[in-house]
C-alpha cells in the first residue's frame, strides 16, 4: 500500500567517522609527538573528534551543500581541534611532549581529512551526475519565475541528483489535486515542492495530510502568506530558497548513527546478559504448560512501512486468530505463565534480536500488526508518520499509559499523537528517560499489561 526509498545512504557518515579516526589515530602513533601515556592520548583524540563533529555537524553534508559551507565547517571543526590539542599538555602535564611535532601532527592531520571530505564530496556528485545513483523523484506544484527557477536548478545541476517528473498548474482549470495525488503513488515520487502562493489553505492542508500518510517529503517554495506554526528549516537549492516542513532528527545521518550504536550496545547486553541465561527458562515453562513453538512471530509494519517479523515469547495457546486479534484483558488464549511474562513484560524480550537485526530500535513508535495498519492507516491522520522511523520495544506513548488493547479511539488518537512528538522531537537523553520509566512500570506492573 505504501512504499518509500531511503533518503541516505546510511553507510558514508559511519565510514566518514571511521576513516577520520583511523587518519587522526595513525598519525599520532607514526609522528615523533612524545606523548607519556599513548592509550589516554588516542582516548583524548577520538572523545574529542567525535564531540566536536556531533558539535558542529561536521558530517551533515547533503546533496544541494556548498562548497562554501564545506570550507565553513572545516574551518570551525579545526580550529577547536587545534585548541583541544594543544590544551593536552596542559590537562595532563605533559612537559616533554615536543610542540613542533605536536604542530607537524595538526597540519598532517588537517591535509589528509581536508583532502578525504572533498574527494568524498566530489565522487558523491559524480556518482549522482553520470551514473544516476540516488536519485530522488521529485514534481513541482506551482507554475511561477520561483517554480520555472527550481525546475532548471533541478534539471541543470545534474550533480544533486533530483530527477524532475512533472510540473501541475493550480492555475489550469482541469487542474485536480486528486489526480496529481494519483500520479505521485504510481510514480514513486519521493519529494513534492509546493508554490504556496498559488495554493488555497485547503489545498495546503490535503497536501500536507497526503504527503504525512503517504510518506512523502513536502516542501514548500516560500512567498509571504503564513502557512504554519511548525519549525520550518531553511535550505538554498543554488540560489533558490527552499522550506521544509517538518525536520525529522532521526533522518540526520549522525543522529541516525548514534542511536543504531546504542541499540547495538544495549541489545547486546540483554541477549548476553539475561536472554542467554532467562530463555531456556522460559522455554522449559512454556514447554510444560503447553505444546507448541517457544517463540511467537508475527508480521508487524517497520521503517517505510516495511513488513518483518516481530518475535516474542509464546505467552498465548496456538490458535488461528493469533494474526488478527489483539490480546484482550481476561482473554482465554492467555496461558498461565504468559499471564505472568505478559504482566512483567517479559514475552518481549526477544524483540532485543529484532533490533541486532536492524528491524527495530530500543525506543520507538510501538509496530502494529499489518492489518491493523492498514485499518488505522484509512481511519486516523497522520497514522504513517510513525513509520518514517524503526519501531521500538517501548515508546513514549507507552510509558504514557498507551499500550495494549486498544479499546477507543481515543486510544490510538493519543497513542499516535505521541509516537508523532517522539519523532520530531527525538534526543538520545529521551531514549534514556523512557527506557528508566518502562523499568520502573515493569517493575511496578502495569494495569494494560495483559
Amino acid at each position: 500500500m505504501f512504499s518509500k526509498r531511503h533518503r541516505y545512504s546510511s553507510l558514508i557518515t559511519p565510514l566518514s567517522y571511521g576513516v577520520d579516526l583511523l587518519v587522526i589515530n595513525l598519525f599520532a602513533y607514526i609522528l615523533p609527538i612524545n606523548f607519556e601515556y599513548p592509550i589516554l592520548f588516542h582516548s583524548y583524540l577520538t572523545l574529542a573528534w567525535i564531540i566536536l563533529s556531533f558539535k558542529n555537524n561536521f558530517y551533515v553534508v547533503y546533496r544541494y551543500t556548498k562548497v562554501s559551507y564545506l570550507l565553513k565547517l572545516l574551518f570551525n571543526q579545526f580550529v577547536f581541534f587545534f585548541l583541544i590539542l594543544y590544551a593536552f599538555i596542559g590537562f595532563f602535564k605533559q612537559p616533554n611532549m615536543s610542540r613542533l611535532a605536536l604542530g607537524e601532527y595538526f597540519i598532517f592531520v588537517g591535509l589528509a581529512i581536508f583532502t578525504i571530505k572533498f574527494l568524498n564530496y566530489i565522487l558523491l556528485m559524480k556518482y549522482r551526475e553520470r551514473v544516476k545513483g540516488n536519485m530522488r523523484n521529485v514534481v513541482v506544484i506551482g507554475k511561477n519565475k520561483k517554480t520555472d527557477q527550481l525546475i532548471d536548478v533541478f534539471k541543470d545541476r545534474r550533480e544533486y541528483g533530483y530527477h524532475f517528473m512533472k510540473q501541475f498548474c493550480p492555475a489550469d482549470p482541469t487542474f485536480d489535486i486528486y489526480k496529481t495525488f494519483v500520479y505521485i503513488v504510481e510514480n514513486n515520487i519521493d519529494e513534492i515542492y509546493c508554490s504556496v502562493s498559488e495554493l488555497k489553505n485547503n489545498q495546503i492542508t490535503e497536501f500536507i495530510n497526503f504527503a504525512d500518510n503517504n510518506l512523502k517529503t513536502l516542501k514548500f517554495i516560500p512567498d509571504n502568506k503564513n502557512i504554519f506554526s511548525k519549525k520550518l528549516t531553511f535550505e538554498y537549492y543554488d540560489y533558490i530558497p527552499i522550506l521544509s516542513l517538518r525536520d525529522i532528527p532521526l533522518h540526520n545521518p549522525l543522529n541516525s548513527a548514534l542511536k543504531r550504536g546504542f541499540d547495538i550496545v544495549f541489545s547486546l547486553i540483554v541477549v548476553v546478559g539475561i536472554l542467554s541465561w532467562l530463555a531456556p527458562i522460559i522455554a522449559l515453562i512454556i514447554r510444560l504448560e503447553t505444546k507448541g513453538p517457544i517463540y511467537f512471530r508475527q508480521k508487524r509494519n517497520g521503517i517505510d512501512n516495511k513488513e518483518f517479523y516481530c518475535y516474542k515469547f509464546r505467552s498465548m495457546a496456538p490458535n488461528e486468530h493469533a494474526d488478527s486479534l489483539m490480546a484482550v484483558k481476561n482473554d482465554m488464549r492467555t496461558t498461565k505463565v504468559g499471564k505472568f511474562i505478559r504482566r512483567t513484560s517479559i514475552d518481549e524480550l526477544p524483540q532485543f534480536y529484532n533490533v541486532l537485526f536492524g528491524n527495530m530500535s530500543v525506543v520507538g513508535p510501538r509496530p502494529h500488526m499489518v492489518k491493523h495498519t492498514n485499518e488505522f492507516a484509512n481511519k486516523v491522520d497522520k497514522y504513517m508518520l510513525r513509520h518514517f522511523v524503526k519501531p521500538g520495544i517501548t515508546g513514549l506513548a507507552q510509558v504514557r499509559g498507551y499500550r495494549g488493547e486498544i479499546e477507543t479511539d481515543i486510544d490510538i488518537l493519543n497513542r499516535t499523537k505521541f509516537d508523532i512528538f517522539y519523532i520530531e522531537n527525538w534526543s538520545l537523553f529521551m531514549d534514556l528517560k523512557i527506557i528508566v520509566q518502562t523499568v520502573m512500570n515493569a517493575i511496578s506492573g502495569e494495569k494494560k499489561a495483559y
